[in-house]
């Protein structure tokens, strides 16, 4: 089953907990046991999986990334966005999660997060939900 978020972001850098999301997609496909695939189409943003809990660590993600590629630099791509293509290479563009009962198999404190560098945007995420292959 193939399905398409579209999220709305706010700021021009920010995590968004898309995690709920991509969990009623999984309540909705008939898969029981298998594997979520996500996948962003964007090039200035990513996914990744991290703490949920404490909205500290989104900031500490975003700061130290800022640090590691600052806005301002010696880059050449004139569209003026090359740190936000550089942010989102950092953090990929896929991600795979396991099924279980019809529940990501996520770590007790862990979220899925679209991570937007070059916003406020509408972005798409492509989320797959496919059975595990059963051997006979």
């Amino acid at each position: 089953m193939w399905a398409k978020l579209t999220i709305r972001t706010s700021t021009k850098t920010e995590l968004v907990d898309i995690t709920t999301q991509v969990q009623e997609i999984v309540q909705r496909s008939s898969v029981r046991d298998g594997i979520c695939y996500l996948f962003i189409p964007h090039t200035t943003a990513g996914l990744t999986l991290n703490e949920n809990w404490d909205p500290s660590v989104r900031e500490d993600i975003i700061r130290t990334l800022n640090k590691l590629v600052p806005q301002a630099g010696d880059y050449r791509h004139v569209e003026g966005n090359s740190p936000a293509h550089i942010k989102a290479s950092l953090m990929g563009f896929s991600a795979m999660i396991p099924i279980r009962n019809s529940h990501l198999l996520l770590g007790t404190w862990q979220g899925i997060y679209l991570a937007e560098f070059d916003g406020p945007r509408q972005r798409n995420v492509w989320v797959h939900v496919a059975p595990l292959n059963q051997s006979p």
